[in-house]
């Protein structure tokens, strides 16, 4: 029977292989600033999510040994037994205020976030629709909840308006799922337009601000503040593993559903609370983006005139996708960028659609502008040329 697992997982390896599509694990040091060492080469880094670099910041390296040194390691237990240490409802406090919400629930990550959520929300007379681009978490969440759902188009108002014209009347209640800021191509939902199209069919609007939270909208707030006004979403989720440079993930909502949240998501209930140090670590930086505006814009600023130099669409966050198509050519433009000293990893499919391999470059505020400037040659004379002579 073990040969028969063997032979089973070497021939779906095999098959990755042929397309270029299989993944390896790089052990990776990231120890200073944008930095990063790999195989004893140090590397500048542009595929990090620590848009702020607050994962190496001193206040916040130095709330995690604190709160270690005094809670310990680990919480022990799932929070509604005995892991629900003080520090949570300190967490919990400081990303309401930040968002502006009655109450916040916290996870064990992001992708726990939403596995939970979702079906905690609707089941099986309901309906669930989302983007096309949606994060895979959010979908695995859909198909978990039972619910009827569909994709519509990326950002298409029209389409999502069609399919709430076609399914809503059948359906007890109606979820819609986005992501804030897209992962891998960095732009952004029209969050007042889509929470509009919401409130005209009575459906509730969850939005993913992973990437948004600390580094877009005013004061870093999130995607819900990218306009002049507040944004009602009633459904604002997140996590606390990329701007705020810690672990975990959250719902911001009003208290009625933060206390469903806590009795019927299953991810909660069921795991194990997050350490001591790393809900301090969290804390400290969400102090530091409510203290440092300028800084929390610099990831953005710099990502537009990586942009504007290359003649890019202008971002609205720090993610700036270069679309090479082809899996092995983007492979091939990751290893020319590695020699040069720059780690760009490749994103492929299944990660992105079929056809649409790339290189994703993500900006911090500690990026120095001398080594942008390097890279945006590189790109300029090495790869783009490959890619419009395709």
């Amino acid at each position: 029977m073990a040969a028969s697992l063997d032979e089973f997982a070497r021939g779906k390896l095999d098959a990755l292989e042929t397309q270029a599509l299989r993944r390896h694990l790089v052990e990776t040091d990231r120890r200073v600033g944008v930095r990063a060492m790999r195989g004893g080469r140090e590397l500048i880094s542009f595929c990090c999510n620590d848009y702020l670099n607050l994962s190496q910041h001193p206040d916040v390296k130095r709330a995690a040994m604190a709160a270690t040194e005094k809670y310990g390691v680990g919480a022990g237990a799932s929070r509604l037994v005995s892991g629900n240490h003080p520090l949570f409802s300190q967490l919990e406090q400081r990303l309401a205020a930040l968002k502006q919400t009655e109450d916040c629930v916290v996870f064990g990550s992001g992708y726990m976030a939403n596995l939970g959520i979702v079906p905690a929300m609707v089941g099986h007379d309901d309906l669930i629709l989302a983007d096309e681009l949606a994060h895979a978490c959010l979908l695995s969440g859909a198909k978990l909840s039972g619910a009827r759902h569909f994709t519509f188009r990326h950002n298409d108002l029209a389409h999502l308006e069609a399919l709430l014209t076609a399914h809503r009347s059948a359906a007890r209640h109606c979820l819609i799922l986005t992501d804030g800021i897209f992962s891998m191509d960095g732009d952004a939902t029209p969050v007042g337009m889509v929470q509009h199209v919401a409130s005209k069919h009575d459906a509730w609007l969850m939005t993913d601000d992973a990437h948004g939270i600390g580094v877009v909208g005013h004061e870093g707030r999130g995607s819900s503040f990218m306009g002049k006004e507040k944004v009602p979403v009633p459904l604002q989720m997140g996590t606390l593993s990329k701007a705020v440079g810690s672990y975990g993930g959250y719902l911001c909502a009003s208290r009625a559903v933060c206390d469903l949240i806590r009795t019927r998501a299953r991810t909660l209930i069921y795991s194990t609370g997050l350490p001591p140090g790393v809900v301090a670590a969290a804390i400290a930086a969400l102090d530091f983006i409510r203290d440092n505006p300028d800084y929390c814009r610099r990831p953005v600023e710099k990502a537009r005139g990586f942009a504007r130099a290359l003649g890019l669409a202008a971002p609205e966050s720090p993610i700036v996708p270069l679309i090479l198509g082809d899996a092995e050519r983007t492979l091939a433009a990751s290893a020319l960028l590695e020699a040069e000293g720059f780690l760009v990893t490749a994103i492929r499919p299944p990660t992105v659609p079929p056809g649409t391999a790339r290189l994703r470059f993500t900006f911090t505020a500690e990026h120095d502008d001398e080594d942008i400037a390097r890279l945006i040659g590189l790109v300029r004379e090495q790869i783009m040329p490959r890619k419009a002579a395709e």
